[in-house]
């Protein structure tokens, strides 16, 4: 048997009050998906403890299997994997977001979804303003990028920047949990304001404003962290070969992590406008070498963090028919079985623009065993599916090894 787990970030939501108390998977037309649940089994799951924040990298360890309160050392540490950056001990690593500053307020998370070039422009720029010995930024993709602190403190309160928007940053800059961590809390913020007289000016927001986009005006760290000590996905679930497959750092770092081949496919942007469909046939050529086949899509999370109702419901029926559709019709071609999992690894629920710890959906099909009552998937529906509501380990235990 092979496997090959479909996660669409972000996906499951609350009831909308305006559209008449559906959420966007039961209002997408997605009759693969719905395939999936009506031949398949079905059940919620608990990604992320209550003691931890609901970010999309402690999310996506839940779902590859690992104890994440054991392993977990902060975002930035993954996508460093990502990106090849070969962390010291005592190099503390932190997500860097270009973000949109607005009248002293935090407008969006993301720069208006800066480009890349743009971005690896600004972050050259601002390396070679701000950069040294101990303060190193890297490019990454969009407007997620990585600033690594030699000697820094981890011990520090950060915001996720996509769980505040149109609050004043001053009111959420970093804060020293120790008094050890009140140096680096310092600098960090010092970064923060020198960013915004920097980048003000600079002729890449020129010419955004000028065409009327979000400038990349502030820089802003968070999810603080060293180098993790995480098995592999061979050493924990005897998985020989696996691939991951994903348009963001953070996803390809967890999978160096894991032992995983990470796959980079051209035009896989992260947003609505992803290739859907290269990744859709990389994930079923890796499925022909790989073991385990990780397939995430970015395009639901970021239509939740807009608050765009119809854009996350366009994105879900692109994943139904632009992903889900062929990897049923190429998985059903093959000699040897192919199991497929289907969930996100929270809600971004679009009323609130942030992620959640509520439960979320999942159904996992096996050729040939028996399916249970669920016809359609939704995060109402699952609840009368035959796992019940699981947590930790266990979706990959379920998945993997039907236990």
């Amino acid at each position: 048997m092979k496997y090959i787990i479909i996660l669409g970030d972000g996906m499951s939501d609350e009831p909308l009050e305006n559209y008449g108390g559906k959420t966007p998977l039961q209002m997408a037309h997605k009759p693969h998906i719905d395939w999936l649940a009506k031949h398949g089994k079905s059940g919620l799951y608990s990604t992320v403890p209550k003691t931890m924040h609901p970010g999309s990298e402690i999310a996506n360890m839940a779902v590859l299997g690992y104890d994440v309160e054991k392993v977990f050392e902060g975002r930035g540490v993954l996508e460093a994997a990502s990106m090849g950056v070969n962390l010291q001990p005592g190099d503390l690593a932190l997500r860097c977001n270009l973000l949109t500053i607005e009248n002293e307020t935090i407008k969006n998370h993301s720069a208006g979804h800066i480009s890349s070039p743009e971005a690896t422009e600004l972050i050259h720029f601002l390396n070679d303003k701000l950069g040294s010995d101990n303060i190193r930024f890297y490019p990454g993709v969009s407007y997620r990028h990585l600033l690594v602190i030699k000697e820094g403190i981890k011990n520090l309160i950060c915001t996720p920047p996509h769980d505040v928007p149109g609050t004043p940053f001053k009111d959420v800059l970093i804060q020293a949990k120790t008094p050890e961590a009140t140096e680096t809390a310092e600098l960090l913020n010092l970064l923060i304001l020198i960013s915004q007289k920097l980048l003000e000016n600079h002729p890449v927001n020129i010419k955004r404003k000028t065409n009327g986009k979000d400038p990349a005006n502030s820089i802003w760290p968070w999810s603080p962290g060293y180098k993790p000590a995480m098995p592999t996905l061979k050493e924990m679930y005897g998985i020989e070969k696996s691939a991951v497959i994903s348009a963001v750092d953070l996803i390809h770092g967890i999978g160096v992590y894991a032992g995983m081949e990470v796959i980079h496919v051209e035009g896989a942007t992260g947003l609505y406008d992803t290739n859907y469909e290269g990744k859709a046939k990389a994930a079923v050529d890796a499925l022909k070498t790989s073991d385990l086949v990780y397939l995430h899509i970015e395009a639901s999370d970021e239509a939740g963090h807009e608050g765009d109702v119809e854009l996350k419901t366009k994105t879900i029926e692109y994943l139904d028919q632009r992903v889900v559709k062929y990897i049923l019709e190429e998985t059903g071609k093959m000699t040897e079985k192919v199991a497929i999992a289907i969930l996100p690894d929270h809600p971004t629920p679009c009323a609130l623009k942030t992620h959640t710890h509520d439960p979320v959906p999942f159904t996992i099909y096996y050729p040939g065993i028996e399916a249970d009552e669920v016809n359609v998937y939704d995060e109402f529906s699952v609840k009368k599916g035959a796992f019940g509501t699981i947590q930790g380990n266990q979706f990959i235990k379920t998945f993997l090894f039907g236990s």
